[in-house]
């Protein structure tokens, strides 16, 4: 059966309202800016899934070419791409991220 990864990861997102592409999981971070981000995300107490690439090297390949950016982790809300652990750190630290989450998830 041949796989259409870039189908799975199109359907990954839209099916979950926070999604991270991220090397390891949100239990056991694999890296340091991987770590970061989940931090970030753990902070509005919402849930989110993820996705380990280490597992999936078709997927860490597809992804980086689905999102147009070159790095892991990628972070997607409410099905659009906000970027990886530096501006989901930024945008944290401006207080403009969390809006972008409450909004997503349905949460205040």
């Amino acid at each position: 059966m041949d796989r259409n990864v870039m189908e799975e990861i199109k359907s990954e997102i839209e099916g979950n309202k926070i999604i991270i592409y991220m090397k390891g999981t949100k239990e056991m971070p694999r890296c340091g800016f991987s770590a970061a981000a989940i931090e970030v995300l753990k902070s509005y107490g919402v849930p989110f899934k993820d996705v380990n690439v280490l597992e999936d090297p078709e997927k860490w390949q597809a992804v980086k070419q689905y999102s147009d950016w070159p790095t892991i982790p990628q972070i997607y809300i409410g099905g659009e791409f906000v970027g990886g652990c530096d501006i989901v750190r930024e945008m944290h630290a401006k207080g403009e991220l969390e809006p972008i989450v409450r909004k997503a998830t349905g949460t205040s």
